[in-house]
């Protein structure tokens, strides 16, 4: 089955939510905002309306307004050209702007649409006429044939005159020109008169021409009786009439970007391999529509948008999936809503502040929460059911490249999901209602951008400008997440070089950002080259001079921050200023690391400095001796020894307290 065929089948099984609004919450810099999505009927599309006039049956205008921004979207029936105009006269059969409704328009605009109006008026004249028309088409044309839209307007204040005489250009509606507003139209019958609230689902009191489904079935029929051009459909077989026009705004509502397209006979579009575009494809003109509606509706209903590059998966009955560039974290919490994580407080040198019961390496517990999540997913999707991935850009301002398509079972994709985030499983920092805790995995795509290309300037790391960045991150790790592809060198190598330089960051918290974010994709990459296997657990037999040498830095970071003050919060220690020469040169900054620390470590008491230097003894102990005088760069692997050990002092037991513990004992 093709991504095509896949989206009539979503089409078809969501039938009972076709032409209905509804609305989606979405967090914006307001607050939360609602935003409006639906499953298009065939033949239709969706418009910003900046007016709505009332009429009752006999064509009568009651009354006009406005409309708010936050109620524009309108359903309206277009024809096949009108559905994709740009520009020329293709005027939609119902609602339409005012240079279409009216023949007015030159007294009060000064420009001359009269061609504008009368297609408009013959097309909406032939559906009144024929056996498929509404009462509603029959009251709008009554009311459009007394040719006097413009004057009610006025007279009810919704349009406003300049001193010339005509539609004041400064006066905007949704920051649209009054003389481009957008009317619907709501029928009010005498029912609606009688009833206040309405009754009926399917619209027989819904005086909203834009939400009444018997006008929108009233429209299908008759336009499918218009239809011409038989031809076989390429999708499904049958001989069908085919469509060559097809509909915009499939990422958003202002995008002009069409997915299949032939209309370009001068350059390369078909030609070279097809002499005319009938050869190169067909698609039936419902069914084009059915694929185009349902992939609108599935990328606002769950897709992702980065500048342009859309992102979207649905299973085949629209069952609830793990969200694929969502952390491991959140994909529990999700899942978990008594999800429990450590708490960790922020800031430069804090690490005190809050005390662990006891540090578990394997992390155990949320690795255990992540599993049952990802078990909840897989035992409510059938066995054979698929998951469909897709994913847009913009290869020009009209044309919309599908830069991804795959369709897996969904155990696979299951499988994939949980591989990614056990691959790159590493302790990762994360704020949450105020407070900093960390959890065992990898971050969200978002985090891993923000630590790839982000900025502190305010305390908090994110990329400022533009969200170019965000879409390439994305774009670049989807198949390393959908399909298990390698994680790209170049992210790896910059995230060791920024991860190595902590003094570049403002906050502590930032920098611990990137420097987990480092190790979750080391440690991926170590795997998937060599089938090396490291963990957050301090590795203790290893040889590995790299790592060696990281857990070299850690102690001395630890011994220095050791005898900081309370007040001493922000200070930085010698090993984080000199870490990015360290991972260049190791043994001789080591030489003056180790001279520098000295004297911290004589501030200590004797039972906790005793437990440092059997650290340091240790370690040396682990080295190769030609492999501790290498003076050359060290690989990301250091970064791992580094954070293992450092996170070893910070959650264990106060390794001092047990050491005293044990010379008491032996005293006594």
């Amino acid at each position: 089955m093709t991504w095509a065929n896949e989206l009539c089948d979503l089409y078809d099984k969501n039938l009972d939510s076709v032409g209905i609004i509804s609305y989606k919450p979405k967090k914006g810099k307001n607050g939360e905002e609602k935003i409006p999505l639906v499953l298009l009927p065939v033949f239709h599309t969706t418009v910003a309306a900046q007016i709505t006039i009332d009429i009752d049956e006999g064509g009568n205008i009651l009354g006009a307004e406005q409309v708010a921004d936050k109620d524009k979207m309108t359903i309206i029936p277009v024809t096949a050209p009108s559905g994709c105009r740009t520009s020329g006269i293709e005027p939609h059969p119902l609602c339409d702007n005012l240079k279409y409704l009216t023949g007015e328009y030159w007294a009060y605009v000064g420009k001359d649409c009269s061609e504008n109006h009368k297609l408009y008026m013959d097309g909406l004249e032939a559906w009144h006429l024929s056996k498929y028309t509404h009462k509603k088409v029959d009251a709008i044309y009554r009311y459009l044939k007394k040719e006097s839209l413009i004057e009610d307007l006025l007279r009810l204040h919704v349009l406003t005159l300049g001193p010339d005489g005509q539609l004041d250009p400064k006066v905007k509606i949704q920051a649209v020109k009054q003389s481009d507003s957008f009317v619907r139209f709501r029928i009010i019958s005498e029912q609606n008169l009688i009833q206040n609230h309405l009754s009926d689902t399917y619209g027989a009191l819904q005086p909203e021409c834009w939400l009444d489904r018997t006008l929108q079935q009233s429209y299908i029929k008759y336009c499918k009786s218009t239809l011409g051009d038989v031809d076989m459909d390429y999708l499904t077989g049958e001989m069908v009439p085919i469509t060559y026009y097809q509909s915009k705004k499939v990422r958003n509502e202002a995008d002009g970007a069409k997915l299949i397209s032939s209309n370009d006979t001068v350059n390369y579009t078909f030609r070279g391999r097809f002499m005319t575009k009938e050869e190169a494809f067909a698609i039936g003109y419902e069914n084009s529509q059915k694929v185009t509606n349902a992939l609108k509706w599935i990328i606002r209903l769950q897709g992702y948008n980065w500048n342009g590059l859309s992102v979207v998966i649905w299973e085949s009955d629209l069952n609830k999936i793990p969200d694929w560039s969502a952390s491991t974290d959140s994909i529990a919490d999700k899942f978990n809503s008594d999800l429990q994580a450590l708490s960790l407080s922020s800031g430069w040198g804090d690490e005190e502040k809050t005390k662990e019961s006891k540090y578990q390496g394997t992390g155990k517990a949320g690795a255990i929460k992540f599993q049952a999540a990802m078990q909840g997913y897989g035992d409510n999707l059938k066995t054979d059911s698929n998951i469909q991935l897709l994913a847009f850009d913009s290869a020009s301002k009209g044309r919309l490249a599908m830069i991804e398509n795959k369709r897996f079972k969904s155990s696979s994709y299951l499988d994939n999901i949980r591989y990614w985030h056990e691959s790159c499983r590493w302790l990762q920092s994360r704020r949450k209602d105020g407070k900093n805790y960390t959890y065992l995995g990898v971050p969200g795509v978002r985090e891993i951008a923000d630590a790839l290309y982000g900025t502190d300037p305010e305390n908090y790391l994110t990329i400022p400008g533009t969200t170019k960045l965000y879409a390439e991150t994305c774009k670049r790790l989807l198949p390393c997440i959908s399909d298990r592809a390698r994680v790209p060198q170049d992210m790896v190598n910059r995230l060791i070089s920024r991860a190595s330089s902590p003094v570049s960051f403002k906050s502590r918290y930032n920098w611990d950002r990137v420097l987990c974010t480092a190790c979750s994709f080391i440690k991926k990459q170590r795997y998937e080259r060599n089938k090396e296997v490291w963990t957050l657990e301090v590795n203790t037999i290893t040889h590995e001079r790299d790592y060696l040498y990281g857990r070299l830095l850690a102690v001395a970071d630890r011994i220095e921050y050791r005898t900081f003050d309370k007040d001493d919060g922000k200070r930085v220690t010698n090993a984080r200023r000199l870490m990015s020469a360290f991972s260049q040169h190791p043994y001789h900054t080591w030489k003056e690391l180790e001279e520098r620390t000295q004297p911290y470590l004589l501030k200590l008491p004797v039972p906790e400095r005793s437990v440092y230097n059997k650290t340091i003894d240790e370690i040396f102990h682990q080295f190769n001796p030609e492999d501790f005088t290498d003076n050359s760069r060290l690989q990301g692997l250091y970064l791992l020894g580094y954070h293992s050990q450092s996170y070893d002092f910070r959650y264990t037991k106060d390794k001092a307290e047990e050491q005293t513990k044990k010379e008491e004992k032996t005293n006594d």
